[in-house]
Formats: structure tokens, C-alpha cells, sequence
């Protein structure tokens, strides 16, 4: 199967996945994965699928795995998504922020990974950090005439709320 075999084949299995019934989209995975099973980007998929069907620990190991075994690019990025938030749900807090970091350190201009980023520092109880976060966000990606007016409050109140948080 060549490479572009290969995403044609993983594309399909994926566009025709249902959320409420996992197994055979797992399953079909895991067909393709006995075929390559070095393939990080088929790793990633049968880990995506775990994760959706509510296997989380499962679904860990075969993101580590396809990172491990070289995912690059935006797949990366997704992978890294995905594990950062899987980590955040098992309760390893810690674990997802440092996920998160090296995410966003990997793909600054993801405007997905400082959601989700966000969201795990919420979660860590870092409330004032995840609200700097969204509010940055804000002020770089909604370009409206009304939110220019006030972008540097936002952007001032983005600042204070982080260096509350630094200080915490």
C-alpha cells in the first residue's frame, strides 16, 4: 500500500466512524495496524479511536507510541491535542500541561492547543492563567471593530490575570 493509499484508507475508516459505536471503526484500525504496525500515523488513529469509544489509558499508549515512532506535522499536532486532553481527563494534570507546553511550543500558532491548553490549566485550578490564556486568544483571532476599540484592556487584563497566577 503506498502512502497515499495509506491516508485514503485511514480517511475512509475515519469519515465513516460512528461516535455512539466505536468498535468497528477500532477494529478497522486495527486491520490496518497488523499491516503497519510502525506506522505512526495508523498508532495515532487507533489511538483516536480508543478515545472516542471512553478507553483513555488505551488510548495513551498508542499516542506515545506514534509519537515515539516519528509523527510529524500537523498530525503531530493533533496527537499532541489529544494527548494533552486524554491526560487532563485521566486526572494526570501535570502530565497534560507539560503535553500542552511542548505543544504549543511545537505549534505556537494553534489556536486549538491554547483552547485545550486552557482548558488543563482550568483544570488544575489555575483559573486566572486559563482566562489570560482564552483572553489572548481573543485579542490575536476575533478581529471585530468593537473588540479593537478594547483590545489593549484585553490584552492589560490578559497580562494582570497571568501575573496573578505566576505569583499563586
Amino acid at each position: 500500500m503506498t502512502s497515499t493509499d495509506l491516508h485514503t484508507t485511514l480517511r475512509s475508516i475515519f469519515d465513516a466512524r460512528d461516535r455512539a459505536n466505536m468498535q468497528p471503526t477500532i477494529d478497522a484500525f486495527l486491520a490496518v495496524l497488523v499491516e503497519h504496525p510502525d506506522e505512526p500515523e495508523v498508532l495515532y488513529e487507533v489511538g483516536g479511536a480508543y478515545d472516542t469509544a471512553g478507553e483513555e489509558e488505551r488510548a495513551l499508549g498508542y499516542y506515545e507510541r506514534a509519537m515515539a515512532k516519528g509523527l510529524e506535522g500537523d498530525t503531530l499536532r493533533r496527537c499532541l491535542l489529544q494527548y494533552g486532553s486524554t491526560l487532563r481527563n485521566l486526572g494526570r494534570i501535570d502530565e497534560s500541561i507539560a503535553a500542552f507546553e511542548r505543544a504549543r511550543t511545537e505549534f505556537p500558532e494553534s489556536d486549538s492547543l491554547r483552547v485545550f491548553h486552557a482548558l488543563t490549566l482550568h483544570a488544575a485550578g489555575r483559573s486566572d492563567a486559563a482566562v489570560a490564556a482564552l483572553l489572548e486568544l481573543v485579542a490575536d483571532r476575533i478581529d471585530t471593530p468593537e473588540l479593537a476599540r478594547y483590545e489593549a484592556a484585553i490584552r492589560g487584563n490578559a497580562a494582570y490575570l497571568a501575573s496573578v497566577d505566576a505569583a499563586s
